[in-house]
């Protein structure tokens, strides 16, 4: 899911969750059972710090939190959700290094993994190879290694990955004089991200009063970076942002897409509900869909414009996000929560979030089975939404990461490109400022 991490802020309220709101509150683990212990079948609550949609909530997700407490009923299950992937990150690691506030599982996007299974948070968390009862050769292969440590311990199960697509507003497409099947539309832009603006371009010319073709020049920066094999790392997972490719061409299209008026100068996942509001009133005609995006447009256009969003092939696969559960040490229930974790993690579970959310599977088995494949949505009608995400699974290949991937990212995004998008930032000026921010915050 994240990310990012990714960044990855996919949901904020839900019915039988504790959801935090501001400050201190970010993470979860304030609170207190009391004297409650895990003694016996004495009472106990496990608390799950999350960002954006993991579909287990028991309003709009899966219901999982709901059967687990049937299965344990001295289990009560509290989950904390919070929209800014990166404040929930900055929070986790203060909270660790202190050994104190964070939640018995917290989530962690995969542009932060790579820090979270490093020399100085390696130890943090509980080895769920050995504790909990997972089977890690129910995960792709690359998912667990990428939350290995160096001594082998894996700090994290998988829960999804982000094969990505580009989900697309039908209604605005017609009145825009764009085709709306979805294989007219993934023809419009096919091989070539140019081919995107270029179809952006058109819709700017008849575009409905009010809209935009895209919706964050941000979000499509991940989108292309994502699409590509070199990105914010060197092949040994060393941090080499300024020289790779990836980023650059990342840099270019959403430069281009700012600056030519194609976006609707949002920014993705922001805690005041903007970007929310606007698949709500339609206001822009296209997003880079990663397959957990198919939840956060279930619930943020809602029930109104069920049938309106459709699901087109983008113009070159990539993976976009993508999270895994943890259970930190200095938690109160390691033992539970690594159960929990890894039941909520397990094939089975993997199977239900996807039926629910969308988010496509880590497991091997589940991302391979009928359920998945051929699977459709609801909210998305017809659309083989199962066969298009697997197929765009099935071409994964994971770039290399660095420990400070997700923070990058965020400068890149959240200070480069939104400056030139919202505030007329020129290109290289925004350029140098997030050299600075990386120079001045990151100890390389």
């Amino acid at each position: 899911m994240h990310s990012s991490i990714s960044r990855r802020g996919r949901r904020a309220a839900i019915a039988a969750v504790a959801v935090v709101a501001t400050g201190t509150a970010l993470l979860t683990g304030c609170g207190s059972d009391g004297d409650t212990s895990a003694r016996g079948t004495e009472r106990i609550t496990l608390r799950i710090g999350t960002f954006g949609s993991f579909g287990y909530d028991d309003e709009t997700g899966a219901k999982l939190y709901a059967a687990y407490e049937r299965l344990h009923p001295h289990i009560k299950i509290e989950e904390s959700n919070v929209s800014d992937g990166q404040k929930y990150w900055d929070t986790l690691k203060l909270r660790l290094s202190q050994n104190s506030g964070v939640a018995d599982i917290q989530a962690i996007e995969v542009g932060y993994i790579a820090e979270a299974t490093g020399t100085a948070m390696a130890g943090k968390w509980v080895d769920l190879g050995k504790e909990g009862g997972a089977d890690l050769d129910d995960f792709l292969d690359w998912k667990v290694k990428q939350a290995t440590t160096a001594d082998g311990r894996v700090i994290g199960l998988g829960t999804d990955i982000g094969p990505m697509a580009i989900c697309y507003n039908k209604d605005l497409f017609a009145r825009a004089g764009l085709p709306t099947t979805r294989e007219e539309v993934a023809a419009l832009w096919a091989g070539d991200w140019s081919k995107f603006l270029a179809t952006g371009e058109k819709y700017k010319a008849a575009a409905p009063a009010g809209t935009a073709f895209h919706d964050s020049a941000s979000g499509l920066f991940n989108a292309v970076v994502s699409s590509d094999p070199v990105q914010y790392a060197d092949a040994n997972g060393e941090l080499d942002w300024e020289n790779s490719p990836g980023v650059q061409k990342a840099w270019d299209t959403a430069v281009r897409a700012a600056q030519g008026g194609l976006t609707a100068k949002l920014r993705q996942f922001d805690e005041k509900g903007t970007w929310n509001a606007a698949f709500k009133n339609s206001k822009f005609a296209t997003v880079a869909c990663p397959s957990w995006m198919t939840g956060i447009i279930k619930d943020q256009a809602g029930p109104a414009n069920q049938g309106t969003w459709d699901i087109a092939a983008p113009p070159v696969a990539g993976n976009w996000g993508g999270s895994f559960l943890a259970v930190p040490k200095a938690g109160k229930h390691t033992k539970e929560a690594a159960e929990l974790t890894a039941w909520l993690t397990a094939p089975e579970q993997h199977a239900k979030v996807f039926a629910v959310n969308g988010n496509i599977p880590s497991s091997k088995d589940t991302l391979a089975s009928s359920a998945v494949q051929e699977a459709k949505l609801p909210y998305f009608g017809d659309t083989p939404v199962g066969k298009i995400f697997s197929s765009a699974a099935a071409g994964i290949t994971p770039a290399a990461i660095s420990r400070y991937d997700g923070q990058v990212k965020t400068f890149l995004t959240d200070n480069g490109i939104l400056d030139i998008e919202q505030r007329g930032t020129e290109p290289a000026k925004a350029w140098e400022n997030v050299k600075k921010l990386v120079d001045d915050k990151i100890d390389q």
